[in-house]
């Protein structure tokens, strides 16, 4: 296991009063990049999602150690005054400070931006939000299928007769985790020119319309819908054992090469563009299902790529898992929790000479309050008096 030190953000230390998803994913990539994380939770009950996905066994919530590998959790209550002190004095030697709360609670608590910078003036506020910190959307509860509701995405299907759905995958979390991972390391490379921090905000809303550039640029300029789910070549085929997705682009005359793939007669001259191949979508889909539904996905694999076709056996997640490309590219992690070995997901960024691995086992709810409270200097007398009245466990 590589040190700590010799990974890029060791040094850093990261004040973490996030929860769910948006804001867990984004310092948790950055604890695993050698960032000491310290999560500060509400005592009691914590992170939500410590306890709000259902789960079986005996070990802690998948969902939240998927979330919180490489941090260290303090439990706190911010509801007085000794909780906001505790809060305002771990942040005052932090580099960043990391929320997800609604718009407005971090001030009221006394740690917005203004307050926390005139003790700290190098340090970085980076919050996510739903919608953004101002506006009129900004009191609106902010959740990942909300932001595929308001910003187009939960629109668009690739047959306009299948019924709306809800995407089961939470694309806007992670995706605006990672723009503000990437806010941060903007405005730690700033301050290494300027000494001063800065604020960095991002929302759902905003990551997953900036994920429809391509098709927001046709809409604006040409006031044409780009769908790449509804492109007439392509889509996604049952077999007699399973199923296979199809891409037919990128090729001088795709469809030729699909017909001899499938072995039936050549369509191309009947139907020679694209946009010809459009206004048969219908048509020619109908044409391709019955094929793929005579064979197996291993024959027709086979066959497509013969002809250099873009194509893929459509897996289960639990297939992707055991996958030995999965493997090969080190996206499994291990560690032990209570004796039983744990899995999850890795790091999806590879650097040659920074290896992430789980330095640090997701925390139980304030598993290291009491190391934390020494390391800004309190003795253990003063700790056993905040623990008898309330404002930590």
């Amino acid at each position: 296991m590589m040190d700590q030190q010799t990974l890029p953000l060791s040094g850093i230390k990261v004040i973490d009063f996030t929860q769910v998803m948006l804001g867990p994913c984004a310092t948790q990539t950055l604890g695993d990049f050698g960032a000491e994380v310290i999560k500060v939770e509400r005592k009691g009950s914590g992170d939500l999602s410590r306890w709000a996905v259902e789960k079986r066994g005996n070990s802690d919530n998948p969902v939240f150690c998927s979330l919180n590998r490489n941090k260290r959790s303090i439990a706190l209550d911010m509801r007085g005054d000794a909780g906001k002190a505790l809060a305002r004095d771990l942040i005052r030697d932090a580099d960043v400070v990391v929320s997800n709360f609604r718009p407005g609670v971090m001030e009221r608590l006394g740690l917005g931006y203004e307050d926390l910078s005139k003790d700290n003036p190098g340090l970085i506020w980076a919050f996510g939000s739903g919608f953004g910190s101002s506006g009129p959307y900004q009191h609106k509860g902010g959740q990942d299928v909300l932001a595929q509701a308001m910003s187009g995405v939960m629109a668009r299907k690739a047959d306009p007769d299948h019924p709306l759905a809800i995407y089961p995958t939470t694309l806007c979390d992670y995706s605006a985790g990672m723009h503000l991972v990437q806010g941060v390391l903007l405005a730690l490379l700033a301050r290494e020119k300027t000494g001063k921090g800065q604020k960095v905000e991002v929302s759902l809303y905003d990551s997953i319309l900036a994920m429809q550039m391509q098709e927001a640029a046709m809409e604006m300029a040409e006031g044409i819908e780009l769908n790449w789910a509804a492109m007439p070549l392509s889509g996604v085929f049952e077999t007699t054992d399973g199923a296979v997705v199809m891409v037919g682009a990128f090729k001088e005359n795709p469809l030729r090469d699909i017909c001899t793939a499938l072995e039936i007669e050549d369509l191309s001259g009947k139907y020679p563009t694209l946009e010809v191949q459009r206004v048969h979508r219908r048509l020619l889909q109908a044409i391709f299902r019955e094929r793929f539904a005579s064979n197996t996905t291993t024959h027709w694999i086979e066959r497509l790529e013969g002809q250099d076709l873009l194509c893929s056996p459509v897996k289960t997640l639990t297939e992707a898992l055991e996958d030995p490309q999965t493997h090969h590219n080190g996206m499994i992690l291990e560690y032990a929790n209570g004796g039983e070995p744990m899995r999850q997901i890795g790091q999806p960024v590879h650097l040659s000479d920074a290896e992430v691995a789980i330095r640090v086992p997701p925390p139980l709810l304030g598993e290291q309050t009491d190391q934390i409270l020494r390391e800004i200097g309190l003795d253990d007398d003063r700790i056993s008096s905040l623990r008898q009245d309330g404002v930590v466990a």
